[in-house]
This record gives structure tokens, sequence and C-alpha cells, in this order.
């Protein structure tokens, strides 16, 4: 029986940034395939290329050179506007740094990517209070982020993440803000989106006790994948042995 094709193929992918004497290369040929509904944790040294590969995965850059199939589908030959459709569709992210708008509620900022998309009022509050349900945070609804724990802050952030029901959550350091504590309980939120809704995660992250989480490992160097480990094989529950002592 033949295996399922990859969600995401990158065939000697490149990237360069400046001209002539400046003239920088970030990546200098990554191959890489993502499975559907696989959790990949992202690790390298700064400099490395890991962040400049999530960047073009997430459609927020495009390539130098290279394949860059999603689905099937060539994005490196899309142009700005059909990325955006993409990203609109498909993908959602979430960032270190929460990026909620401070003056409204969860519920209002949950609600935002279904408001660019077009989606009527009642059909946005009622996938909105669906997200934060997800998430635990369906009492919280009408806080705003000021009312809210940093953990809190970072599941509204999730739950606007997947309102759009995406098929790929695109996780920037998602616990690089938070104590121990809460890094182990958004994790394991990611991992029950992971596992429960068939999302599948990529995840950049400097802490070996967060990548613990994940299936698949890729680790960056120099402008290329190094290695990839497969800590988990396919569809076993990821374990939640991360380390509680790391700040």
């Amino acid at each position: 029986m033949a295996s399922n094709p990859p969600l995401i193929e990158l065939r000697g992918v490149t990237k360069v940034y400046g001209e002539g004497a400046t003239q920088f290369h970030a990546l200098k040929g990554v191959d890489l395939d993502i499975a559907v509904g696989d959790f990949v944790a992202v690790m390298g040294p700064s400099g490395s290329g890991k962040s400049t590969t999530m960047n073009i995965l997430g459609c927020l850059d495009v390539p130098s050179g290279g394949t860059f199939l999603f689905r099937g589908h060539h994005v490196e030959a899309l142009d700005r506007d059909q990325r955006a459709l993409l990203r609109r569709r498909y993908l959602g992210f979430v960032f270190q740094g929460f990026n909620l708008l401070s003056r409204t509620s969860a519920l209002e900022n949950v609600e935002l990517p279904l408001l660019y998309r077009g989606d009527d009022k009642k059909a946005r509050r009622a996938a909105a209070m669906g997200a934060l349900e997800k998430v635990g945070l369906d009492r919280w609804w009408d806080h705003t982020p000021a009312e809210l724990s940093g953990g809190q802050q970072q599941r509204v952030a999730i739950a606007r993440a997947i309102v759009t029901q995406p098929d790929v959550l695109l996780a920037d350091e998602p616990t690089g803000n938070l104590d121990s504590e809460r890094s182990v309980e958004i994790m394991e939120l990611l991992t029950g989106l992971n596992r429960d809704s068939g999302i599948t995660v990529l995840m950049v992250t400097h802490e070996a006790d967060m990548a613990a989480y994940a299936r698949t490992v890729v680790h960056f160097r120099d402008g290329l994948v190094e290695r990839i480990e497969a800590q988990h094989p396919p569809g076993a529950p990821v374990s939640a042995a991360a380390g509680a002592g790391n700040d």
C-alpha cells in the first residue's frame, strides 16, 4: 500500500538576502517533508535558518530557489494575494509575544481572523466561543488581555489561531514568555489539539524539554537541515514528561 504524500515538501529551497558583497545565504538547499498530522519541533542556533524556513512555510516570505509544495501545489509560484489566501484558509499562527489587541475582549481577539475573512457576526461569535472552549477559556470570553495571566493570554492566542480550523498551526517559541508550569500547560494543549483535532503543528523552540513533546525534531545548522529525529512512532501518544523545573 502506498504511503500518503507529505502535507508539505521542500526540495532544494534556498533563500538569499542582499546583493553583491552584502549577500547572505540564509538557506542553502533545504529538503524537508512534513506529514499530515505530525507534531514537528524545529531547533537550531541563531542564524541556522530555522526562522527563515518557518517564514517560508507560513507564506510570510518566498524562497529564492527550490520547490515548496503544499498538498501537492506549488506555493513558490503563487503571487502575494494567493499566498495571503492560503494563509487565511489553511494556516494558523501563534507567537511568543501573544500579539493580542489590548483593549478588546478575548472573544473579540479570537474573532479577528473571521472578521478579516468576511464571516457574519453570528457565525463569528459561535466559532470564537467554540475555540475558546477548546482552550478552556470560554468563561473568560469578556476579559481583556490585561485581566488575563500570561498563560491565559497564550491560550487566547491559540484559540485565535485555530478558529479558522487550519490544517497547520505554526508556533514561534510559544512558551518563551511563560514560566515552567504555564509552559507545560501550553504544550499539553498543543499536544491535545494535534492528537484530537488532527492539526499539524510546526513549532520553533530552543528548549529541549518543550521539543520533547513533538513526534519529529528537525535540527537546522548553517542554512541546512542537519538531522531529523523521530521521537515517537506516528499515531503514538506524545510523552508529557517535560522538565517542569526549566525556566
